[in-house]
């Protein structure tokens, strides 16, 4: 609106100050010359181009499977400088399987048994996996009293004892002696009552294109790929050294995750942007914290999804690339309208205010220069022969 005004108050002053103050000059002439400044001066080729830019990268994204809630995320997502992500579900398939059974005290398929009972309300993957493995009907009536514990585990009644299953935190807030796993996995430590019965390693999948993703994303100039995990410290390492990421924090609570963000937050630069990919219901807290939240729209949660600014719906950790390259890729296109528009308006202005351009000119220089650079925005829709595109 500033803008415009100013248009009006200088074409207006073209018109009349010149009358004044030069000798012999015809109204007619300057009001000519207000005229075709005014059709110039009209900013028609900035506001239809730029917004017309994000929405074809908004739509380009589309095309690959990228969900893209605004164009704000879009212009952030193109200086992303710390990618963090999620483990299970996210650089991991999340479909776990049980791929050994440690009991103590009580048989195996008894510690599977119990472990299925008290993790039978819950829809976490590992959840999903010991109902899986124990492949019999589960008597809920048996269960009483659930209760999950967030990034931790469950607790309920099973026959009337209190049965806890869960990571290591579990185990030492109601104070039971666990055993440490010999082999990398999942472990779901499992107590009745104070006693310690066991545990059940389960192992879950890297996605195929997740050590690609890494790579490329180091190729883009994002500086620090970082994991968050509430897995073991031993797990969170070992999928670490295979990923080839630079930084890993294992045995993170919800609340620690929300402290590493901030932390990493503090390290970006000015104009760089920090990135969180995740999928599940305790990622949604530092899915808002981020400057970017991306979900994994397959596999993932409605808060996470909810939460996000962008959602890959084919829950590919590659996709992400492709989104930097998209939205960088639109950046440019909706630089280039914004330097043409100005470039060319200025150039006719000063033509104009000079007596050197007339109506036509300046014509050309708002709508032509209009039609220019809608048709330059419309390349961003192209969504084809983009690096990294799958």
């Amino acid at each position: 609106m500033m803008y415009i005004d100013l248009g009006i108050i200088i074409a207006i002053l073209i018109a009349v100050i010149p009358t004044i103050i030069i000798s012999g000059a015809v109204f007619s002439d300057w009001l000519y010359r207000s005229l075709v400044f005014l059709v110039i001066s009209c900013p028609c080729a900035l506001v239809i181009s730029v917004p017309l830019g994000f929405f074809g990268g908004i739509g380009a994204a589309s095309k690959k499977g990228i969900l893209v809630k605004g164009s704000n995320f879009l212009e952030a997502l193109s200086t992303a400088e710390i990618v963090v992500f999620d483990k299970t579900g996210t650089l991991t398939k999340g479909t776990f399987k049980v791929t050994e059974i440690h009991s103590k005290e009580i048989s195996s398929n008894e510690l599977l048994e119990i472990a299925a009972l008290v993790e039978s309300y819950s829809n976490h993957p590992i959840s999903l996996s010991l109902k899986k493995a124990f492949a019999k009907d589960i008597d809920i009536s048996r269960v009483s009293d659930y209760k999950e514990i967030a990034g931790k585990g469950v607790s309920a009644f099973v026959d009337g004892k209190k049965v806890c299953a869960g990571n290591v935190s579990l185990m030492q807030d109601n104070g039971v002696e666990y055993l440490e796993p010999d082999h990398p996995g999942t472990a779901v430590h499992v107590s009745i009552g104070e006693e310690y019965v066991g545990y059940i390693l389960i192992s879950d999948e890297i996605k195929d294109d997740a050590a690609e993703s890494l790579k490329i994303l180091k190729s883009l100039g994002v500086k620090k790929n970082v994991m968050l995990t509430g897995d073991s410290k031993s797990v969170g390492e070992y999928t670490a050294s295979l990923l080839g990421l630079d930084e890993v924090h294992a045995e993170l609570l919800p609340a620690d995750k929300v402290a590493q963000i901030e932390r990493l937050n503090s390290e970006t630069s000015k104009k760089g942007k920090l990135v969180f990919v995740g999928d599940g219901i305790n990622d949604a807290p530092v899915l808002s914290l981020a400057n970017i939240g991306i979900a994994m729209g397959g596999i993932g949660s409605d808060a996470a999804i909810e939460a996000a600014d962008i959602v890959l719906m084919d829950d590919k950790p590659l996709k992400i690339a492709v989104a930097i390259n998209i939205a960088r890729r639109t950046l440019t296109i909706v630089k280039q309208n914004i330097a043409l528009a100005l470039g060319v308006k200025a150039v006719v202005l000063i033509m104009g205010a000079l007596g050197m351009a007339n109506m036509w000119e300046a014509v050309f220089a708002d709508v032509g220069v209009s039609v220019i650079a809608i048709l330059n925005s419309a390349r961003a829709l192209n969504a084809k022969n983009l690096p990294n595109n799958r």
